[in-house]
């Protein structure tokens, strides 16, 4: 019998099909080649979040009703997954269900396979999204909220009566946009949402690849806080981070505004920036912008922090390791300088 050493391995040799989504960052696929190229250490984990790869892994079989593991593994230095904690876990799996991986499992069968120091479970909001794109993936049934928030995304219902809207609706009509005309209703609906049921809305959207015209409304209202003598700087930073999945122009043009002004660059605004719409700083121009405005906070254990996950990205190492021997501004240079001294105690 073939010996087993990778999840890749595994899960084509039990039949299934299957789907690697990333839950560290925004919830986006992997692709399945590109994963087995990590799994053998031919290339870095190209989504790392704080030096671990945050894994679901979807598979199924004919009936097309999917299994889920939600999986996190330690990162090295060079961002490579340790090959002997998927073995370690793949042990735990042989163990629990052979080597043919099926859904039918008795309840030792489950307890034996949870008790790993591999799984995790993820915030509710993530989980009601990830979900909700599973299951619009591979056509099945949405949830019994979906057809309610519809309703209520008509504005039917009166914008001000969202408490019977289950977030899992929300999530199953962004997982659906371009279906049942539900990217048109939630385009209308932004501007007349009430906060709870906005910023549910817009924590979805972080995990969608949204229309233009979408993204051009969800613009308007960042401009507007942008342009504002008050403004809300947590909608800012929901508004900024919904346009995660947006074409690039629009993404930049959001995020340049943002971080041309320092009253507009609080913490808050910069965290959700790095968590999701980090590809916009693979850009050296608005990368060097960002870590300006993070060392003005004034804040040296955050811009550590974020330095040191942002250029685990490998998207993003070259444009960040450069930084530290050059001679940015004297606050961006001061806190460089902060970042290796703390490097080295």
């Amino acid at each position: 019998m073939e010996t087993i050493h990778t999840l890749t391995q595994l899960l084509k040799n039990s039949g299934s099909q299957y789907n690697i989504y990333d839950l560290g960052r925004r919830i986006q696929k992997v692709d399945n080649s590109l994963f087995s190229d990590v799994e053998q250490g031919k290339q870095p984990y190209p989504f790392p979040l704080q030096k671990q790869a945050h894994l679901a892994i979807a598979y199924w079989n004919s009936e097309k009703q999917p299994w889920i593991w939600f999986l996190k593994f330690k990162l090295d230095e060079r961002g490579l997954l340790n090959q002997g904690d998927v073995g370690n876990f793949l042990k735990f799996v042989i163990e629990a269900m052979g080597t043919r991986l099926s859904g039918e499992m008795s309840e030792d069968q489950q307890q034996k396979l949870s008790n790993n120091p591999y799984t995790f479970k993820p915030s509710e909001d993530k989980m009601a999204v990830f979900h909700s794109q599973v299951r619009a993936e591979l056509d099945l049934p949405t949830s019994q909220y979906y057809e309610h928030a519809q309703h209520y995304f008509t504005g039917d219902l009166g914008w001000e009566n969202w408490q019977t809207v289950g977030l899992q609706g929300i999530t199953d009509i962004c997982a659906r946009l371009s279906s049942q005309q539900n990217g048109v209703a939630v385009r209308k609906a932004l501007i007349k949402l009430p906060n709870e049921p906005l910023y549910a809305t817009l924590g979805a959207l972080e995990h969608t690849k949204i229309s233009d015209k979408l993204a051009e409304r969800i613009q308007e209202l960042a401009e507007n806080q942008i342009n504002s003598q008050d403004p809300d700087l947590f909608l800012l930073s929901a508004l900024a981070r919904a346009l995660s999945g947006a074409k690039n122009t629009i993404n930049h043009a959001v995020i340049s505004q943002i971080l041309s002004s320092p009253r507009l660059s609080h913490q808050e605004v910069l965290i959700g920036l790095a968590g999701r719409s980090w590809q916009t700083l693979q850009d050296p121009i608005i990368a060097e912008q960002f870590l300006l405005r993070l060392a003005q906070t004034g804040n040296q254990t955050l811009f550590n922090q974020l330095f040191a996950d942002l250029v685990m990205i490998p998207a993003l190492r070259m444009i960040f390791l450069p930084l530290l021997n050059s001679s940015p501004s004297p606050e961006l240079t001061n806190a460089l300088l902060k970042l290796q001294q703390a490097a080295k105690a």
